[in-house]
């Protein structure tokens, strides 16, 4: 407060500014009150500074040398501002030789008038209202609240300056002629030194002080304006933020722009990034898995591997999705000169996207195509190992109906291995065809000589199994006949065995119902008849079964095999047929000799007395005697077999009716025998 300007100290009586001077008994600096003086003075505009100022210096307080200088300082400061100085003198006056010094004998020296004036007659030359408390007037003056402004305005001037220099060097390099000198120029001066925001938003608070405040006067004095209409900074604030406003709007448009180019050049590397990933490390992946495996475990490890890589291009498609996303925004809210480069950017990010996803999903349906293909390969090569375990096994079935079941399992097998080989076929060109599709693409190289592994692989699985099938096919055949052969051989056993058992019955029947020897010859013919018809049956019954045992040695040889039940049934037909023909021999000799007993007897008796012939030939009734004792006494001989062993035909009482009838007829005979004696012995008596 070395002094202070009238704008915050009132005006003098022709309007002019009003300057005091207060000076104090401390030693005042000349230089800091010139310094101070400079300051105050460039404060008013030009049309002020032209009515002039009145300058108070109060010297009540200080030296006369001291005023003295002062007043001569303004001479050299502001000589032709100032028309009046008023030197308050105190109320003990300097005596006269200090003040010997006559300042209006000086005026056209100094270019304004001065004067000395007790501070209670300053009303003479200022009005009250204009004079401070200091000087008897009514005029309130805080200087604080006026320096407080001053700095707030004084702030605000020099930071929205500087502000508006700086945008408006932001915004003139913008507005160059080519895009690489623009953002060139936006990178050099791109941030102001200080927020625009806040510097508006100071402005406008000082601009609201300036508009609506009033400096109250202290005690409820008279208010008083901080400045008059000319001294009065609101135009000068909103001159500046009228400039601020229209270059932060220009600033904010640059910015946007600059934001948008930015984020646009962001976009651009993101994708870049993107694609030369897919187009780099991730296709070099794919390009070094083209295998697929030469077992489920091997493919399925290359499914794992396939996994990882599709986990880290899973990364890179979120990323393609995220800039996809931002891409269409932009080009929703984008101008039209960023329209083709945003497309172009979204369709070569889509089309190496696709192209690489496409990739992956090809090798993810190849493998999975190779897995199924090996799984079908192991499944029939188990079914083929079983099936040849089944051919290995030498086979010993203890019957027929299990050779058949084991035949129908064998079948079987190998319609599931017709099967499985079947699928493996569907699989396998599946699998070629995939391949086949693999060089229409082919991760940017040559895969000519990955898929010929691959395919010679295939089909080299292909025809390992069809050869192993076909061998199969041959050892099934083989085991087919063999097994066809043994259900021959054991039906042959069987029917063998069943023609003994034949035999024996018949050999049963023979002995226990072909006992009878007939009435008379007729009968005796007819039963013989019969006997030799009942003998070629059982004769075709053992020819039956000798010619199953020849079948059997036959198959047995074929087969490399001895058959016990063979070995066993032979011998048996032999020994049932033995004792058939001795016994039928016997029934043959009983009924020969019956018919000849019988055609006898019949014949003695059925001849006339009369006849002399029959007379003379005794010897018949002896022979035929003699035949029917024979014959009875086979009936009571047992049928002797070549084992030693003995059987009777029929029970006792068939053999003993049998022999009652043989005995009766011998008995007629003997009766016919005694009549042609009787006359025979008459005779010679008479």
């Amino acid at each position: 407060k070395l002094l202070f300007l009238s704008e915050t100290g009132g005006k003098d009586r022709r309007s002019g500014l009003i300057l005091t001077i207060p000076l104090c008994l401390e030693q005042t600096s000349m230089d800091e009150l010139s310094v101070t003086l400079d300051y105050l003075l460039s404060i008013p505009s030009e049309k002020c500074k032209a009515r002039g100022f009145t300058v108070i210096v109060d010297g009540r307080k200080s030296q006369w040398n001291v005023v003295k200088t002062v007043v001569l300082m303004l001479q050299n400061v502001v000589p032709a501002e100032v028309s009046l100085v008023c030197v308050v003198k105190p109320d003990e006056f300097w005596d006269k030789k200090v003040t010997h010094f006559c300042f209006w004998k000086e005026k056209d020296r100094l270019g304004f008038e001065v004067i000395l004036v007790s501070a209670n007659k300053l009303t003479r030359y200022i009005e009250p209202c204009q004079l401070t408390e200091d000087f008897g007037g009514t005029l309130t003056y805080d200087h604080m609240d006026w320096l407080n402004k001053r700095l707030v305005f004084e702030k605000f001037t020099k930071e929205s300056t500087s502000l508006l220099d700086e945008l408006a060097l932001i915004n003139n390099g913008s507005d160059k002629g080519t895009q690489q000198e623009r953002e060139r120029s936006i990178d050099l001066n791109f941030l102001p030194s200080v927020d625009p925001e806040t510097v508006l938003q100071t402005g406008h608070e000082l601009l609201s002080e300036l508009q609506q405040r009033r400096f109250n006067g202290s005690d409820g004095g008279v208010s008083w304006s901080p400045m008059d209409d000319e001294l009065l900074a609101q135009p000068q604030v909103m001159k500046l933020l009228d400039s601020l406003r229209e270059q932060y709007t220009r600033y904010q448009e640059v910015c946007r722009q600059r934001s948008k180019r930015t984020q646009l050049e962001e976009i651009q590397q993101k994708v870049m990034q993107v694609v030369n990933w897919l187009e780099g490390p991730g296709s070099e992946q794919l390009r070094t898995q083209w295998g697929i495996g030469d077992s489920i475990r091997a493919s399925q490890a290359l499914q794992q591997k396939h996994e990882e890589i599709e986990s880290q291009h899973s990364e890179w498609f979120a990323v393609y999705v995220e800039l996809n996303q931002q891409i269409a925004a932009l080009l929703n809210a984008g101008d039209e000169e960023d329209l083709v480069e945003l497309k172009a950017l979204q369709q070569q990010l889509s089309d190496v996207c696709y192209r690489q996803a496409s990739q992956l999903e090809f090798r993810q349906n190849l493998l999975q195509a190779a897995l199924e293909f090996h799984s079908v390969a192991q499944d029939l090569s188990q079914q083929l190992d079983g099936l040849l375990g089944m051919l290995c096994v030498d086979v010993a079935p203890a019957d027929g109906a299990s050779i058949q079941q084991t035949l129908k399992l064998l079948e079987e097998k190998l319609k599931s291995v017709d099967l499985g080989l079947q699928g493996l076929r569907e699989k396998g060109q599946s699998l070629l065809d995939q391949i086949s599709n693999q060089a229409s693409w082919a991760y940017g190289k040559d895969v000519t000589i990955e898929n010929k592994e691959n395919v010679d692989h295939i089909q080299g699985v292909m025809e390992d199994m069809q050869l192993r099938k076909q061998r199969c096919e041959d050892m099934v055949d083989v085991r087919r006949l063999k097994m066809l052969q043994m259900v021959q051989l054991f039906k042959c056993e069987e029917d063998a065995a069943q023609a003994v058992e034949w035999l024996s019955e018949l050999l049963d029947a023979l002995l226990k119902t072909h006992i009878r020897l007939g009435d008379d010859a007729q009968e005796t013919k007819v039963l013989l008849e019969k006997h030799r018809k009942f003998v070629d049956v059982a004769q075709s019954t053992y020819d039956y079964g000798r010619q199953l045992l020849q079948a059997t040695v036959v198959l047995c040889q074929s087969l490399r095999c001895t058959s016990r039940s063979s070995g066993d049934t032979l011998p048996r037909l032999n020994r049932v047929w033995k004792q058939f023909t001795v016994t039928s021999e016997e029934r043959v000799h009983r009924l020969e000799t019956a018919v000849a007993f019988h055609s006898t007897a019949e014949k003695i008796l059925q001849e006339c007395p009369e006849q002399p012939e029959a007379f003379n030939e005794m010897d018949q009734f002896d022979e035929i005697e003699a035949v029917g004792k024979s014959l009875l006494d086979r009936l009571t001989v047992p049928v002797v077999y070549p084992d030693g062993s003995e059987q009777y035909f029929g029970s006792p009482s068939d053999m003993a009716s049998a022999a009652e009838h043989i005995r009766e007829k011998m008995k007629l005979v003997s009766l016919k025998k005694q009549q042609l004696r009787q006359p025979e012995a008459t005779t010679p008596e008479s």
